[in-house]
């Protein structure tokens, strides 16, 4: 078994290598990491190759191209290929529920559907026609988002909790962040359709790992498979359940999957849940108003701490990212 265990300890190494990158990502340890792996790797490749990785890494990250779209239908495409050609025949000779085998299958149209819907809908752009509604809908509470500001690019009073998206070249109402995934930004019009797209990846990768794992557990343990060995063509012995080594991989991979969409996925509730968006828990970190590169103010002026005044309990919360209209009405009114 000791492949098994390899692999479990890959898989292991992964989570906590992701685990620590988002912990330290709203330090400044990661960042001196980086910037000392970059001046050592500096030293090391030519000048040409680093202009040309440069120039690659912002072609990906900061202009709009569909290389993440693809990049995410293809991976896509190829585990709903190997599930389907492997666990669902093999599932069904095993007397598998049709309705268990049919379930990633559903979640994937429904995830497409919305997968859709956040790369192609407007996440609030904001244009000088409806700069002024929008000024309307949150309250400034002049530490992170102060009054008056003006977005130099687009020429528009930004309203709170607004931002001005570099990679799109437009400014985003309720901004959250650019998601390279979706060639898109994510904003107040299109945090819905990105957080059920988010969910449904999240289970359909679940619900493969499941059925996956159950397949191999009958097939592997209850017959006793993963005790059967067998001589190769070299002469070494193998054990024979690694036969089938498209699906343990594929099982590592969704497993994996799995664990870090969970974990991206309860982070985006959570920030749903109390009315934050990415940009502005990044930004939290900076409680004092002196951190704040546009604000000016006397040396001698007292630092203002920055507290989270959008939050209106969970239901309401919720209401303005599936409901922003509904919700940007009821505040009108109030």
């Amino acid at each position: 078994m000791d492949f098994l265990v390899l692999f479990l300890f890959y898989l292991a190494l992964v989570l906590i290598g992701v685990v620590t990158i988002c912990i330290c990502s709203k330090t400044h340890y990661l960042r001196g990491l980086i910037r000392g792996g970059a001046q050592v790797i500096s030293c090391i490749i030519p000048e040409c190759l680093q202009r040309a990785i440069r120039k690659v890494l912002h072609y990906l990250f900061h202009t709009r191209n569909h290389t993440f779209i693809m990049l995410h239908l293809l991976l896509q495409g190829m585990v709903y290929a190997e599930y389907t050609w492997e666990v669902f025949g093999y599932c069904q000779e095993l007397g598998f529920s049709l309705h268990y085998l049919l379930l990633p299958y559903l979640l994937l149209v429904i995830n497409l559907v919305f997968f859709t819907l956040s790369c192609v809908s407007n996440p609030g752009t904001i244009t000088k026609a409806n700069a002024f509604s929008l000024l309307q809908v949150y309250e400034f509470d002049e530490v992170m988002f102060p009054k008056n500001m003006k977005c130099f690019t687009c020429h528009v009073r930004k309203p709170a909790r607004s931002k001005h998206c570099r990679v799109c070249n437009r400014c985003v109402h309720r901004f959250d962040h650019h998601c390279v995934w979706v060639n898109n930004c994510i904003g107040a019009w299109n945090a819905r359709y990105f957080l059920i797209y988010l969910l449904t990846l999240t289970a359909s990768a679940a619900t493969m790992a499941v059925v996956s794992t159950v397949f191999l557990v009958q097939l592997v343990v209850v017959s006793d498979l993963y005790l059967e060995t067998y001589v190769d063509d070299l002469g070494h012995l193998q054990y024979l359940f690694l036969t089938l080594p498209r699906i343990v991989f594929m099982l590592g991979f969704v497993v994996m999957l799995s664990f870090l969409l969970g974990g991206y996925l309860c982070f985006t509730l959570y920030l749903a849940a109390t009315n934050q968006t990415t940009n502005e828990w990044y930004r939290g970190d900076r409680a004092w108003c002196h951190h704040c590169p546009h604000v000016a103010r006397p040396p001698s002026a007292e630092p203002q701490v920055y507290r989270n005044i959008h939050s209106h309990g969970l239901w309401s919360n919720l209401g303005e990212i599936f409901l922003p209209a509904a919700a940007h009405c009821a505040k009108k009114m109030n």
